[in-house]
């Protein structure tokens, strides 16, 4: 474990706030009878339990959408916000300024899906997806951009020179010789095993979090993991406690493999590190937004490597094209005119051999569409697509696969509050939008949501 110093100020008037997107916290007990997991089974076994719900309409079970309600105090229907990245502008309170205003200093590492309203942020890391501004140092912008061509370029394997001057810095102003040993490892694990990728980002977005805590000192500090979300939803099928309906192909990822274990063993040694500052005074919430279950059928995803060469070979002429999260971008136009002819021309698209829709979801926002890849099945060397006006013929030298779906949202949620937090768990289930609540008295403050 990495030994960082309490923040300062009151025991249990300082706040840590993990948020381990969509962990299922129902698979990680079943791993505990038979796996070292000392840091997960102290936490289940010491710390106040809350279960959260979300939405009831499936939809609207995003993590984009939940990690706003925990942010701030909102559910969907009273926030708004249905689109990753469109919570840079929104323009209600959130609980890193709320806190702010009332006299704390306040850092996050790539909060989902907000915005940075804070003054004087102790660090402000937006999430790769959100467009909004950084603090102002020079650290924080370069990791902004690093993360933001990494996570976008994922699916294409290439990383730019700047992004790995940025990665080199990162690893020396972050890890010690025991944290640079154990990403080695990791690394070194990583041939054909596309899920080690996201831990060791998970790894190095943990290490500059506890930099930042040690440099900066916060009153509050926000981290946001994403690899357990992905691991789950790409490889769900492997763990032997998922209890589901199919296996994966052994093309896809080898059958005595167990990514959920993997990604559940790497968590919990970051977990000590965060279980050493509830020890020493710091209140301490961790918290998943939703959880994850087994896929029900067969699904595969798609990313368009080359977003703006592929809307060039069907004729969209645009003013920026912005990639999102796997099968996600939009399209900003010049005027609603040219937004509307090219949603007509995006929904024509239908992959020849079976005639379904390449692009199902189509959100025309007046001179902006978001825009989702949803064709379900094996896009296959023969594959075309027609649309209005032409068609491509090379349809799978123009996308990466991604990934078989396994996992599925579900609206259960998992929330852990440290002894002494000054936070009281509910007995009963609470929207995920309650969270906002128990920050705000596990810093000593009112509970009440803003307006």
């Amino acid at each position: 474990m990495t030994r960082t110093p309490p923040l300062n100020g009151q025991p249990g008037r300082k706040l840590v706030f993990v948020e381990l997107n969509e962990l299922n916290f129902d698979l990680v007990r079943k791993y505990l009878p038979t796996q070292d997991l000392p840091n997960f089974l102290r936490l289940l076994a010491s710390f106040q339990p809350v279960e959260t719900y979300a939405e009831a309409e499936y939809e609207q079970l995003e993590p984009w959408i939940q990690w706003v309600s925990a942010h701030s105090g909102k559910t969907y229907s009273e926030h708004g916000v249905f689109r990753l990245g469109d919570g840079a502008n929104a323009d209600f309170p959130q609980i890193f300024e709320t806190l702010e205003h009332q006299g704390l200093r306040v850092g996050a590492i790539s909060p989902m899906n907000s915005r940075n309203a804070l003054r004087k942020p102790a660090y402000f890391v937006p999430d790769p997806w959100t467009l909004t501004e950084s603090d102002g140092s020079g650290f924080s912008r370069r990791l902004t951009a690093m993360l933001r061509q990494t996570v976008n370029d994922n699916s294409k394997g290439r990383i730019t020179l700047g992004s790995m001057l940025a990665l080199l810095e990162t690893g020396l102003r972050t890890l010690g010789v025991g944290s640079q040993l154990t990403l080695l490892r990791l690394a070194a694990r990583a041939r054909g095993r596309q899920w080690i990728k996201a831990l060791i980002l998970d790894q190095l977005i943990h290490h500059v979090h506890l930099y930042q805590l040690k440099k900066q000192r916060p009153d509050a500090s926000f981290v946001f993991f994403n690899a357990g979300a992905h691991i789950q939803h790409h490889y769900f099928f492997n763990s032997p406690h998922a209890q589901a309906p199919s296996r994966n192909p052994a093309w896809y990822v080898a059958p005595d493999a167990d990514p959920i274990l993997e990604m559940i063993q790497v968590y919990d040694r970051m977990l000590g590190d965060y279980l050493e500052m509830a020890d020493e005074g710091v209140s301490l919430i961790v918290a998943t937004g939703l959880t994850q279950q087994p896929y029900n059928r067969v699904k595969y995803y798609y990313r368009i490597k080359d977003h703006a060469s592929f809307m060039q070979r069907m004729g969209i002429v645009c003013e920026q094209v912005l990639p999102r999260m796997t099968r996600d971008f939009e399209l900003l136009f010049t005027d609603e005119t040219a937004a509307s002819a090219a949603a007509g021309k995006l929904a024509s698209a239908r992959v020849v051999r079976d005639g379904r829709a390449l692009f199902g979801e189509i959100d025309n926002r007046g001179a902006s569409l978001f825009v989702t890849l949803t064709y379900p099945s094996e896009i296959q060397s023969s594959d075309a697509v027609t649309f209005d006006g032409g068609r491509i013929e090379d349809l799978l030298e123009q996308v990466a696969f991604v990934a078989i779906k396994n996992g599925m949202h579900s609206s259960k949620g998992f929330a852990f509050l440290s002894p002494g937090s000054g936070a009281t768990a509910p007995r009963e289930p609470v929207h995920v939008a309650s969270l906002f609540g128990l920050t705000l008295q596990a810093c000593g403050l009112a509970a009440t949501p803003p307006g």
